[in-house]
């Protein structure tokens, strides 16, 4: 434009001597210079609007850059999320049993215990109780009941088999993901989570027989169990890799560790969301240090081995003589196969000093409840201390052949107790035992067969843990009971209907509804827990298998859920 201008000025300057040569009239002389005039009055108005629209692109380039710097600092940014609506039923048998309190009211009227009691009183009373039933040829519950009532066929102290029932819970859970790359080399990933009950800012499946599995004060349950309204931090952590132009990472923050494989088949999530596999479901703070390679044989793909640690308790500041320690986890996760639906992984850890009480939350201690009722020399509750270490190996492997998906995975866990708390319990020992190491082993198994033209899945899961198995699975996803815990055996069976909303607008959005049924059968007590011993559940007749709570004989489960991934 202003090139057309600047050529019509030119043109008309060359005109002028022309019509000069022509010895034009004085008239015709200012009709020409009038015409020149106007045309040269346009032609300063058409520069004046092609410098206004120049100036105007100017800006505009200028805008575009700012806004492009905004954008590529948005871009950055990575968002997803989830909503799930859950309702569940549960219908739960508990067994007839002894409580701590009624066998240490019955030790405190015999004089066997009193106030300042130890550990070694305890393992003296305990011992003096077998001994007296042996001399008056009782069982241990007619020795009890003697002591208590006098009368030594009166079992009424027991507490009663029972029958708890849910015929409906309703739950939200809301979680938020993000990712934001800070540098070539650096990335953040975080989660907040919601996760309550309709109608409640608390926990109702911790009512009844739900022991330790429910506790969504602990630290390794938190935003995993129902409870109040509040959005925390389920996940917050850096990730370091190409160190050194290396295949070698470095991450730390509170980690991805719940929800592993092969959990994900069940969930319906489509992908793997953690790096220890299910066994291990605990949501703690800690670091890895990890590196990936290439396998020798191509059916293998690549591998990822991390070194792994994280604190499960904080002692804090403490005066002199409190020998309380740190409660730490140490140990490796390696993905030994890892190509398309096919994954192998082993792990093996040390939770070391594993202390009786998790933080938040606050157990009764029977004993001194019952040698100082007044309080004047206890606080009646169970002081925290360690008990030792516990040694944890699991593994699993998955694939899929056609449309069948299908896993099987095994655990192994080892207690070490080195300790008494006051009730003289410790790692799967009460009333002061022996301080014996032991065994627990576990297996787990499932299938989910796919049929991708009527959006539906559906599958079939078992696992049976023996008599001493402990899983370090607080953070289950279970509603009541983690199954991967139970000393005992489930079954389950669940299917999955991808619902007809539509096109999915984006790559990573699903939306899905889930229903399930769940069988419990418990043969043994303290399932999900590492504090007292295990006791057969059709023993529990003898007082020294008594249980803080009611013990859950079987149990059923029905669930139905609604999830929505964006």
């Amino acid at each position: 434009m202003v090139k057309r201008t600047l050529g019509l000025i030119l043109a008309a300057m060359i005109l002028v001597p022309a019509y000069a040569l022509a010895a034009p009239s004085t008239a015709d002389l200012a009709q020409q210079i009038q015409m020149l005039t106007q045309q040269l009055q346009t032609l300063q108005e058409q520069v004046a609007q092609v410098q206004e629209l120049s100036d105007d692109n100017a800006d505009s380039v200028e805008l575009m850059e700012n806004k492009s710097e905004i954008w590529d600092d948005r871009g950055r940014f990575e968002f997803s999320g989830d909503y799930r609506f859950r309702m569940d039923y549960s219908d739960t048998d508990t067994p007839a049993y002894w409580s701590p309190g009624t066998v240490a009211g019955a030790m405190v009227n015999a004089g066997m215990l009193s106030t300042g009691y130890t550990v070694t009183d305890i393992q003296n009373a305990v011992a003096g109780f077998k001994q007296g039933a042996a001399s008056n040829n009782m069982s241990t519950g007619e020795m009890l009941n003697w002591m208590l009532t006098g009368n030594p066929f009166d079992y009424s102290s027991m507490e009663d088999n029972n029958n708890y029932k849910n015929d409906v819970l309703y739950t939200n859970r809301f979680r938020l993901g993000m990712k934001f790359k800070v540098a070539e080399k650096l990335t953040f990933d975080g989660r907040m989570a919601m996760y309550k009950s309709w109608g409640n800012q608390s926990n109702p499946t911790s009512n009844g027989p739900y022991y330790i599995n429910s506790f969504s004060e602990m630290d390794g349950q938190t935003t995993r169990q129902p409870s109040d309204s509040v959005l925390r931090v389920d996940r917050a952590y850096i990730n370091y890799t190409n160190i050194a132009d290396l295949p070698i990472w470095f991450s730390v923050g509170r980690r991805p560790t719940t929800d592993g494989p092969p959990s994900h088949i069940r969930l319906g999530t489509g992908k793997r969301m953690a790096t220890p596999i299910s066994f291990m479901n605990y949501a703690f703070d800690g670091a890895s240090l990890g590196m990936v390679f290439d396998n020798p044989f191509d059916f293998m793909g690549y591998s990822k081995i991390r070194f792994c640690y994280g604190r499960g308790f904080e002692a804090g500041p403490l005066e002199d003589g409190n020998n309380l320690d740190d409660m730490d986890f140490g140990g490796f996760s390696w993905d030994i196969i890892n190509k398309g639906d096919r994954f192998a992984n082993i792990q093996s850890f040390l939770a070391a000093n594993i202390v009786n009480v998790p933080d938040g939350v606050t157990f009764p201690n029977p004993l001194e409840l019952a040698t100082d009722p007044t309080g004047a020399n206890s606080n009646g509750t169970l002081d925290r201390e360690n008990l030792g270490n516990i040694y944890h190996t699991t593994a699993v492997y998955m694939d899929k052949v056609a449309d069948l998906n299908y896993f099987v995975a095994g655990g192994w866990s080892r207690t070490d107790p080195q300790g008494y708390d006051e009730m003289g319990s410790s790692l799967l020992v009460s009333w002061g035992d022996d301080l014996d190491s032991k065994d627990g082993y576990s297996i787990y198994a499932g299938l989910r067969y796919d049929l991708d033209d009527l959006g539906l899945k559906v599958g079939l899961e078992y696992n049976y843990g023996t008599k001493n198995w402990i899983s370090m699975a607080p953070a289950h996803d279970d509603m009541t009971q983690g199954k991967l815990a139970t000393r005992g055996q489930v079954g389950e069976i669940y299917a999955i209907y991808d619902l007809p909303v539509g096109e999915l607008l984006g790559k990573d959005s699903k939306v899905f509804m889930r229903v399930g049924y769940q069988h419990y059968e418990y043969d043994y007590t303290g399932s999900g827990n590492w504090l007292g011993a295990s006791a057969d559940i059709d023993e529990l007749d003898d007082p020294l298998n008594a249980q803080f709570w009611a013990p859950i004989d079987s149990m059923d489960q029905a669930y139905m859920t609604m999830d929505v991934m964006f």
